[in-house]
């Protein structure tokens, strides 16, 4: 399929889609006239890159961690020795962003909380 149809079948606009092929994440045929043609399992890969993505991966660890995975059923499963440690540290990484973000909210409460309250008009 070409792109346009690719774009379709997956929600993924042309940019990203060639923003995934030059981090190597995304490697469609070529025909002789340079149009990019891709296949099923191009769609699939795209809709695990969104997912990853989701999960609070990098598009590096993306790169590292497609070739180590494969379907069973709705779940991922890692086939490579290393990429389970590689997962643990990436959890451990998006972890201490969220508590970070957590303190920056909380932060943010007791400054919003400190301010004036705005007045309620009342209706009539």
């Amino acid at each position: 399929m070409r792109i346009g149809e690719m774009v379709r079948r997956t929600g993924v606009g042309e940019r990203l889609l060639r923003y995934y092929e030059e981090r190597g994440l995304l490697a469609p045929e070529r025909l002789p006239s340079g149009y990019r043609v891709y296949g099923e399992r191009d769609v699939e890969t795209v809709r695990r890159i969104r997912v990853l993505l989701a999960a609070g991966l990098t598009t590096d660890t993306i790169a590292r961690v497609l070739p180590c995975v494969r379907e069973e059923g709705e779940r991922l499963v890692p086939v490579c020795p290393d990429l389970v440690a590689e997962l643990r540290r990436e959890r451990e990484r998006i972890s201490r962003a969220i508590d970070d973000l957590q303190a920056s909210r909380g932060m943010l409460d007791r400054v919003i909380e400190a301010g004036p309250q705005p007045v309620a008009t009342g209706s009539r």
